[in-house]
């Protein structure tokens, strides 16, 4: 499983947190970060990015 990364070009629409399957998704304070343990990459969250600001590492 790749690693997965939100990036600094990320806007904070929520789209990725509505979107994840696995809520391994969370905001604090306007930063968004993804809980490896709880994704399972399915690549849903890097699909509906509209900025393309999730990434695999």
């Amino acid at each position: 499983m790749a690693y997965k990364i939100i990036a600094d070009k990320c806007e904070a629409c929520g789209t990725c947190i509505d979107e994840c399957p696995n809520d391994a998704i969370s905001e604090n304070d306007g930063v968004y970060t993804i809980n490896m343990d709880k994704c399972e990459d399915c690549g849903t969250c890097i699909d509906v990015c509209p900025n393309d600001a999730v990434l695999e590492e």
